[in-house]
C-alpha cells in the first residue's frame, strides 16, 4: 500500500518535519534529552503508519494507527513541555500545537473508519456461518 497517498501520513511528516526544525535551536545540553524525545515521539507517528499500511491485514493497521495516535500524544506534551521551559516561543507553540491538532483530528477519523469496517465485517462473517 503506498503510505504517501494518506492524507494523514502527509500531515505526520509535516509535524515531523517541523518538530526537527524547532528542536534545531534547542540548547546543545538538551540534544540527548528533551530534543530526543521530541523527535522520536514525532518520527514514530507517520512511521508506524508506513509500517501499518504495509501488513497484510487492516486490523494490524489499526494497531500501528494506535500506536502512531500515542506517539502523537507524547510529542504535544514535550511540545507543552518545550513551551513552559522556554525552548519553543509561543508562535512555534501555537502551530505545532495546531498541526498535531489536525493530524490528530484526521487520524482518529482514519482509525473511526477502519474500526467501523471491521466490525461491518465481523457482522457480515457471523451472518455467513
Amino acid at each position: 500500500m503506498d503510505y504517501k497517498r494518506y492524507k494523514v501520513w502527509q500531515l505526520a511528516d509535516e509535524v515531523a518535519r517541523a518538530v526537527y526544525r524547532v528542536t534545531s535551536s534547542f540548547p546543545r545540553s538538551e540534544v540527548f534529552a528533551l530534543s530526543a524525545q521530541m523527535r522520536r515521539a514525532a518520527l514514530s507517528v507517520p512511521g508506524n503508519i508506513v509500517e501499518g499500511s504495509a501488513r497484510r491485514h487492516q486490523r494490524e493497521f489499526l494497531q500501528f494507527l494506535y500506536v502512531a495516535s500515542s506517539s502523537l500524544a507524547e510529542l504535544r506534551y514535550y511540545i507543552d513541555f518545550a513551551e513552559t521551559v522556554g525552548y519553543v516561543k509561543n508562535g512555534a507553540h501555537k502551530k505545532l500545537n495546531e498541526m498535531c491538532q489536525e493530524t490528530a483530528k484526521v487520524l482518529q477519523g482514519l482509525i473511526g473508519r477502519l474500526e467501523r469496517d471491521l466490525k461491518a465485517d465481523g457482522r457480515q462473517l457471523a451472518a455467513n456461518s
